[in-house]
């Protein structure tokens, strides 16, 4: 059954507060109507599409990456608390995919977690020394890729280690264990 116009729009306004993430599609799905209504809904409303929604958030969450510059980090970077921790959303573009099968090129993957890894640090120079990485299940083009970091240690020789997981959806399909070198010592925690 569908809801009223008035009802369904402000429950669109208060499930997009609760995640400036979800897709257009995802939002059809859940109110059970037209991609297009959901549009006509968030114009009429004024709320901006998915891209800019992610960049919004961004600017709120971000710390200042110190270590790459922002075309270097792949994928779109939503939260970064250097030293702590860092989330970014990557979409699986069939540039990023075999053409054959519409598979995510493995190389992609490990990018976006590693660039994840890169970017945590807090200092000017940070170098991956070490990378033990397993890919659970094939991305898809269309997919989108949600990589989360934590820095798990701070090593007394300058070092850190960092966990990255990415899903899509609840689903894990990668998980890595990064060690990453800093150049300065002294300001590891």
């Amino acid at each position: 059954m569908r809801v009223p116009k008035k009802e369904r729009q402000t429950e669109l306004q208060h499930t997009i507060e609760q995640n400036p993430f979800i897709t257009d599609e995802a939002l059809a799905t859940h109110f059970n109507v037209s991609i297009q209504t959901i549009r006509l809904d968030r114009m009429e409303m004024k709320i901006p599409e998915l891209r800019e929604r992610i960049k919004h958030v961004a600017t709120e969450r971000l710390d200042d990456v110190r270590t790459l510059t922002e075309n270097e980090v792949i994928g779109d970077m939503i939260d970064l608390k250097l030293d702590t921790s860092a989330i970014s959303i990557l979409e699986i573009l069939p540039e990023h995919a075999f053409s054959r099968n519409a598979i995510a090129r493995g190389h992609i993957l490990f990018a976006q977690a590693n660039s994840l890894a890169i970017a945590l640090i807090d200092d000017e120079l940070a170098l991956t020394t070490k990378a033990n990485v397993q890919f659970t299940r094939s991305v898809h083009v269309g997919e989108r890729v949600v990589a989360k970091a934590f820095v798990s240690s701070h090593r007394q020789d300058g070092r850190s280690d960092i966990n990255v997981e990415s899903f899509v959806g609840d689903e894990c399909v990668f998980i890595g264990e990064f060690t990453v070198y800093r150049s300065s010592k002294e300001e590891s925690k």
